[in-house]
């Protein structure tokens, strides 16, 4: 596949995989998640890649999430939304390697469900962390909200839900969201430390933890299966068009007037 969203290296037993638009915050696209199954695919099964790591282009953002602009109910491209994002979520859990998400700036909406599902977040003190789904007319109802339960505790992944506030880099820590927090100058010296302790470690060993470390929350794929099909159908109600429109006019969508 020729990749025009995002770039991709393997080096040294490294893969890096950087969502490169930065111009719009990395959100991505529907061609921005097929490209991303990509090229997971091809370092989750390159024998010579140990460990890879997923990061956004530019300082002011990792991701933050689904592009607003190519969302007019459904999204642009394949599966149950618009987005495979069923595919790309199970594609970083199934790769038999760590993936590393490497973030600075905004880790928002669907940037923020990316960093969940990762094995390992590691964030430049720039960094910032929160849901806005119900602000915009979406939620993920799966791995970003059933897996981020277990992560955070289930008080604190309904906040993050229910309220859409902004966390810093140390809030998340705190809440055990991130594994560390390092200046944003010292972001790439950390996430190579990081990279060189792995590929020290039994790669086979490595896959089989990490494969049962999923295998205690694979139920929640299919809670995500079941749950991305409500969400495309509230996708083509008034109620959450109220949220894109809003977004694209810069004001505050009114969704109570469209409750029965």
């Amino acid at each position: 596949m020729q990749y025009e969203d995002i770039l991709y290296e393997a080096v040294d037993g490294v893969a890096r995989i950087t969502i490169n638009r930065p111009e719009k915050y990395n959100a991505f696209r529907g061609q921005t998640c097929e490209e991303l199954i990509d090229a997971f695919n091809a370092a989750g099964w390159d024998k010579s890649v140990g460990v890879i790591v997923l990061a956004g282009a530019g300082e002011k953002a990792f991701c933050t999430g689904g592009d607003q602009t190519a969302h007019d109910g459904q999204y642009d491209g394949r599966g149950t939304i618009g987005l495979p994002l069923e595919d790309l979520h199970s594609i970083i859990r199934d790769v038999p390697k760590p993936v590393i998400a490497k973030v600075q700036g905004y880790a928002i909406g669907g940037g923020n469900v990316l960093c969940t599902i990762c094995d390992f977040t590691i964030a430049g003190e720039s960094a910032v962390f929160g849901q806005v789904g119900p602000k915009v007319g979406s939620v993920d109802p799966g791995f970003g909200t059933a897996f981020l339960a277990r992560i955070v505790g289930e008080k604190k992944a309904r906040e993050i839900w229910y309220l859409c506030r902004r966390y810093s880099a140390k809030e998340a820590l705190d809440m055990g969201l991130v594994n560390t927090v390092v200046a944003d100058d010292q972001l790439d010296a950390e996430v190579d430390k990081w990279c060189a302790e792995i590929l020290e470690k039994s790669p086979t060993a490595i896959a089989i933890a990490k494969r049962s470390f999923n295998m205690d929350s694979e139920n929640i794929r299919g809670i995500a299966g079941m749950g991305m099909y409500a969400l495309s159908l509230y996708y083509d109600t008034d109620e959450a068009k109220e949220g894109s429109k809003a977004f694209k006019e810069k004001r505050k969508p009114n969704f109570r007037k469209f409750v029965r």
